[in-house]
């Protein structure tokens, strides 16, 4: 079973770890205890909206980045392909109302 908190804690350190930095680098920017986003990296705890959008705010990403990475790895581990964009017949549901993406 893929848990959200577990593939958002690796998002997390893959991304802090591309950029050599430490979890104490982190945190400090964050204003997150060492020891609590320790666990939220490990999967262990989950982070509120308010502490993500710190984090990535910390590590120099919009927090949309984050979470599309999450929602990849989710869907990958699903076996499930997720578009690019929004596919034309979804944007003509939608009651013509323009969606960003739809072509």
């Amino acid at each position: 079973m893929v848990v959200f908190r577990q593939e958002l804690g690796d998002v997390l350190r893959d991304a802090r770890r591309a950029q050599g930095r430490t979890l104490r680098q982190v945190s400090s920017d964050a204003r997150v205890s060492l020891g609590y986003l320790g666990e939220i990296e490990r999967g262990q705890k989950e982070a509120s909206s308010e502490l993500l959008a710190s984090v990535a705010d910390a590590l120099g990403l919009p927090l949309s980045y984050v979470l599309r990475e999450v929602s990849d790895r989710i869907a990958l581990a699903e076996g499930v392909v997720v578009p690019d964009t929004v596919p034309e017949s979804l944007a003509r549901d939608a009651g013509g109302t323009e969606l960003v993406g739809a072509r």
